[in-house]
């Protein structure tokens, strides 16, 4: 099988700094963002005090007080080489790291569920608080240390549009669920149960359907069904436009790096270009340094509860990529319907046969399982055993 080209750029391990943290020539500053303001915390060297500035949503204001912070620290005789910001991920992350980027800034966005909460934090949450606990958590990450926090990739503008056609799709899909199920509890309160909204013909068919009181629908609220029919149909239209529109840019698209990828995932029966695209974009071309690392980005570890003696998974750990981890959830089912002779599936089997409650929380592991197995696959072009692929064209 062929593999996809390997990009000779370095593993995504964003645990620690590996530069050197000289903090008398580093401007080091944090940023609790929100939608009107932004509160900057810095650590500026020869200077004692420790600054807290609120600024409108800004980025012009924040350069100018990076270079006001610059200045102190020059004036107090300390030579700045190095400034360096981060801020957790949220709705400014990733345009205001590549902004800060480009103006020579070293811009860090902070993983928010890998930063550790001190049980007093947990009590009392406030914006001055959570500054102080990204301060101490950047600048241990800046020293090298692990376990403070952990980094985000920072995506090119090329990279998060590439994710845009399957988030949409994926909410569109959710918008015309709740539709359907917002027709079918208008037609239960009617009494009117076996009438499908999803088919074609609905529209049509609706004007004939009678109540079990043998009346038709009344007016306004047929006109309400109408009016939720037609949004369904046009949310249907736009989902057909986006896979129409993806598949014709795949198609297109040179076969190599995450579009070879897709290909590659494509060939295994029972995975979709949805889902395929999805996994590439979301998880999969992250260039991500392990299988662990794979399993933790993807939302599918378990969180730890251990006291003494006593050790036991409390669940997910709910960190991670939930949107993957939602995906494949869905994945490892349809896996077992579709691959049913392979060595995953097998796995299942044997360990839920005589323990049907057990099985919802071992489809988690086999979606662990199966995430690894793919990223071995369009990695390293290994088949997962038994698993059956389509012919390639």
């Amino acid at each position: 099988m062929r593999k996809p080209n390997r990009q000779d750029k370095p593993l995504n391990d964003l645990s620690r700094s590996l530069t050197p943290l000289d903090v008398n020539q580093t401007l080091i500053a944090v940023i609790e963002l929100s939608k009107e303001s932004w509160l900057v915390a810095g650590i500026i060297p020869g200077v004692e005090r420790q600054p807290l500035k609120k600024l409108l949503a800004d980025e012009d204001q924040l350069l100018k007080l990076l270079e006001r912070w610059r200045t102190e620290a020059e004036k107090a005789g300390h030579k700045i080489n190095r400034i360096a910001v981060a801020f957790e991920t949220g709705r400014d992350g990733f345009w205001l790291a590549r902004w800060l980027r480009a103006r020579g800034i070293e811009a860090y966005v902070i993983h928010a569920a890998s930063v550790a909460v001190s049980r007093e934090h947990r009590r009392a949450k406030t914006d001055r608080l959570d500054t102080a606990g990204l301060k101490r958590a950047f600048l241990g990450w800046l020293r090298g240390e692990r376990e403070h926090c952990k980094m985000a990739a920072i995506p090119t503008l090329t990279e998060e549009d590439a994710k845009r056609p399957h988030r949409e799709r994926e909410m569109l899909v959710g918008e015309q669920t709740t539709i359907i199920n917002r027709l079918k509890a208008t037609l239960a309160r009617l009494g009117i149960r076996n009438f499908n909204p999803k088919l074609k013909k609905a529209p049509e068919r609706l004007e004939h359907v009678r109540t079990p009181e043998g009346e038709p629908i009344p007016p306004n609220t047929l006109a309400e069904l109408m009016r939720d029919l037609e949004r369904k149909r046009l949310v249907h239209e736009q989902i057909l436009n986006i896979e129409k529109a993806r598949l014709e840019q795949l198609k297109r698209a040179p076969k190599v790096g995450p579009n070879l990828m897709v290909l590659l995932l494509v060939r295994v029966i029972g995975i979709g270009i949805d889902t395929a695209d999805m996994l590439v974009k979301e998880v999969l071309s992250r260039n991500l340094r392990d299988r662990r690392a794979v399993a933790r980005y993807g939302g599918l570890t378990g969180s730890p509860d251990e006291s003494g003696k006593k050790r036991r998974e409390k669940g997910l750990a709910r960190s991670g990529n939930a949107r993957v981890r939602r995906g494949m959830i869905q994945l490892a089912w349809r896996f077992l319907k579709f691959q049913k002779d392979s060595a995953l599936a097998k796995w299942f089997r044997v360990r839920t046969e005589n323990a049907h409650r057990l099985r919802k929380k071992m489809i988690v592991a086999l979606a662990r399982k199966l995430l690894i197995a793919l990223w071995h696959l369009v990695r390293d072009g290994v088949v997962p055993e038994g698993v059956v692929l389509r012919s390639a064209h």
